[in-house]
């Protein structure tokens, strides 16, 4: 536990969060939320499924990326546009969700600051190695 940094820690929670929000709700166990979000742009059930089951392999897929190039500062970008990309998702979709326990500007806000963290910390570390 010595070696983790910020930027350890910040790795592993924003890589993992994307992991499980994909592999849980939307493969293991599709959520009917999910469902009903994908729905709401007037897919049937079996074409909600798959667009749900899609967005799930994407995550992963991203979690995957963002896990082995997270010194990146472009995959951190696409990370903070993806997660403002999803708020506004869900507030033209669900707007109601926004005001939920556990709801996705909470966890997409604290998501936002571990990837602000990296970006300071790889272009401190980018000024002290010239």
């Amino acid at each position: 536990m010595k070696n983790l940094t910020a930027v350890q820690i910040s790795r592993f929670i924003i890589s993992f969060t994307w992991l499980y929000h994909g592999l849980f709700p939307k493969i293991i166990h599709i959520s009917p939320l999910e469902q009903r979000m994908t729905a709401s742009f007037g897919f049937n059930a079996e074409i909600s499924m798959l667009i749900t089951r899609a967005a799930g392999v994407g995550e992963i897929i991203f979690a995957v990326l963002f896990f082995i190039f997270y010194r990146s500062i472009l995959i951190n970008i696409v990370n903070i546009l993806l997660l403002i990309g999803l708020i506004l998702f869900v507030a033209f979709l669900q707007p109601a969700l926004l005001i939920e326990a556990f709801n996705p500007v909470t966890t997409n806000l604290a998501l936002i600051a571990f990837s602000t963290v990296l970006i300071i910390e790889l272009k401190n570390s980018e000024t002290s190695n010239k």
